[in-house]
């Protein structure tokens, strides 16, 4: 199987490559390839020819893509597009990356995949109008929504948490925001399981087990063995541009229908900092 990874450089891209095995796999980074420009994607789909593209590249921060609502639309919703529609071209089976910012967090039970969307940030916005777009153009693509992933080598909340405790010795975390933790290897491993599986319309794909950031940053710490104190607070006090959802787990039933199951978050956590200090992070 022929594979061709969009975002390849990112903090998802990159376990996509080095975790998939035994199949042809070509990563293409946004200094490869401008997903906003139709002919560059084109030409990297026409090159590749691929069996199977994966759409890793996206414009991930949340706060802004408050102030840069075109570039948000730019990259999240018109190029995944770009690239939905060279894979049809090409007959290309195509999987792209979603989020739980296309729901209004308001639920207080896991989200299925039907689930009226009801985004509340441009970047909700931007890839719940790519959804749309996507199922209209490439009904057999398959949308992989994601949420709070984390991974070495990149921004994430861990990688924020560690930072902060080595300069403090007490820090706050919101405890009234709830959801599911995702280790960019785990989700790398079930995306490349769907590939292979054929898999098509949406997908929810986070680690098992749910928590608030509170509970995290409480679990990191005490994985890394550092005595910072970590206290709870709530999302009053840490306001930002764009909204966060209150509870945004999302159920993985349509996983499990693919019999694909990811490890619980916490084990995810121990995989992170081992492979952190393997790469001589600190």
């Amino acid at each position: 199987m022929r594979v061709l990874i969009f975002g390849a450089t990112g903090l998802l891209g990159r376990p996509l490559l080095s975790e998939w095995k035994e199949d042809e796999v070509r990563g293409v980074g946004s200094k490869d390839v401008d997903i906003r420009d139709v002919e560059q994607v084109r030409e990297a789909v026409e090159s590749a020819r691929p069996d199977w593209i994966v759409n890793a590249a996206a414009y991930t921060d949340v706060d802004g893509c408050e102030s840069n609502r075109e570039l948000a639309f730019a990259v999240n919703c018109r190029g995944a597009v770009n690239i939905a529609r060279a894979a049809k071209s090409c007959g290309s089976r195509v999987l792209l990356i979603s989020t739980d910012y296309v729901f209004d967090g308001l639920s207080t039970s896991p989200y299925e995949t039907g689930h009226p969307r009801a985004p509340r940030s441009v970047y909700g916005h931007s890839k719940a109008q790519m959804e749309e777009e996507i199922e209209k153009l490439y009904p057999t693509a398959c949308i992989v929504r994601t949420a709070w992933l984390f991974g070495v080598g990149g921004k994430c909340f861990p990688d924020t948490i560690l930072k902060l405790t080595a300069a403090r010795s007490e820090i706050s975390v919101v405890d009234d925001q709830r959801g599911s933790p995702t280790h960019a290897p785990d989700l790398a491993r079930a995306i490349i399981a769907l590939c292979r599986a054929g898999a098509s319309g949406i997908v929810h794909a986070t680690n098992s087990g749910e928590c608030t950031w509170f509970e995290f940053a409480r679990e990191i710490v005490h994985d890394a063995g550092l005595s910072t104190v970590v206290r709870p607070t709530t999302s009053d006090k840490f306001v930002r541009p764009a909204p966060r959802p209150k509870y945004s787990v999302l159920s993985p039933r349509s996983l499990h229908a693919y019999g694909v199951a990811m490890p619980h978050w916490k084990d995810a956590l121990r995989d992170y900092l081992r492979a952190r200090h393997e790469a001589g992070i600190s």
